[in-house]
């Protein structure tokens, strides 16, 4: 029978019906890749982007040169302007602002036809410090209150370019569904006096039914109220609010979990597209006892339709249970 699930943070109400139907098997079709002709991120084509921001190289050729291992480079057609100053103003009714913040795209790998998954753990964690790098720069410009860092893997899930890219967007206010998680988390500690998100993982590893994965410092979920089939929450098992205040040894283990549960997914689903979004304390803020990151992994499986648009609800035909022994046992 279906059952309506709440999420204990924002309280959104999901609807598993697993009458709709779907094992992994069912997930199997040809995922198109993204035909993108030429490639302006491939090595030699650095001059076919904007100028970089940050870069890691093997040797120090200079910036805008061959050689490098990751790339930061502002967005070519970015959705945010970082010129200008975030004026606010009203219309009547109506609110506005100027569309003041940074996007910038990390260039992952020089390597075109390789797969997050596929990387050795050394440049997973480069990644990852290039991330750290960049917010902690942007953070600097009082103008940003919130800085995401997301993942567009695949035509399905948004990719415009096949090249293996991730993005980082600063904005000048927070977005709603940050703002969600912090309130329900803020609801959460002024009752209990406890982390939400510290109490989930409490929970999780003392039940085992929705872990995934996990090492020392790192644990890997299905969250007990999916919006989507085989959603997956990684979260640091020491509280943390800010991403990017985590200690340098943290994101070898970080680096070390993500491989394995993109490798579980690909293994169990035929390497699907997916997203995957990094949600932090927003950047101005102090640490926060009650909000805790975390990273979460979509496959891209279904489709957002006219119930879900029209309802709030999100239908899920696989049960988190199920989807959590399933990548279990998928080798990552």
């Amino acid at each position: 029978m279906p059952e309506l699930r709440k999420d204990p943070i924002v309280g959104r109400w999901v609807i598993i019906s697993t009458e709709r139907g779907n094992r992994p098997g069912n997930w199997r079709e040809k995922h198109e890749p993204v035909d993108d002709g030429f490639c302006p991120f491939c090595p030699g084509n650095e001059d076919k982007t904007p100028a970089e921001v940050f870069a890691i190289r093997k040797h120090d050729l200079g910036p805008n040169m061959p050689d490098w291992d990751i790339r930061v480079v502002p967005n070519k057609f970015p959705a945010l302007q970082i010129e200008g100053e975030d004026y606010r103003r009203g219309e009547g009714l109506y609110d506005l602002m100027n569309g003041v913040g940074a996007h910038e795209v990390v260039i992952e790998t020089p390597d075109h036809g390789l797969e997050f998954s596929d990387y050795p753990e050394e440049q997973i964690v480069q990644i990852l410090l290039a991330y750290r790098e960049r917010m902690l720069d942007l953070k600097k410009d009082k103008r940003f209150k919130y800085i995401l860092v997301f993942k567009n893997h695949g035509r399905a899930a948004g990719a415009s370019l096949e090249h293996p890219h991730s993005q980082l967007i600063a904005t000048p206010i927070l977005p709603k569904r940050v703002v969600e998680e912090i309130e329900g988390s803020r609801l959460h500690f002024a009752r209990k006096e406890r982390c939400i998100f510290c109490d989930i993982l409490h929970q999780e590893s003392s039940s085992g039914k929705r872990t995934i994965a996990q090492n020392d410092h790192f644990v890997a979920i299905a969250p007990f109220a999916p919006r989507f089939p085989y959603e997956c929450w990684i979260l640091p098992s020491t509280h943390f609010s800010h991403f990017e205040c985590m200690e340098s040894t943290h994101y070898d283990e970080l680096a070390a979990i993500m491989k394995t549960v993109l490798r579980k997914i690909n293994k169990a689903l035929t390497r699907p597209p997916y997203n995957f979004i990094l949600h932090s304390m927003p950047v101005q803020d102090d640490i926060a006892p009650e909000y805790h990151w975390h990273l979460e992994i979509i496959p891209k499986l279904t489709r957002i339709a006219g119930f879900e648009w029209g309802s709030g609800f999100y239908i899920n035909p696989v049960s988190p249970e199920d989807a959590a022994r399933q990548l279990r046992e998928a080798d990552g």
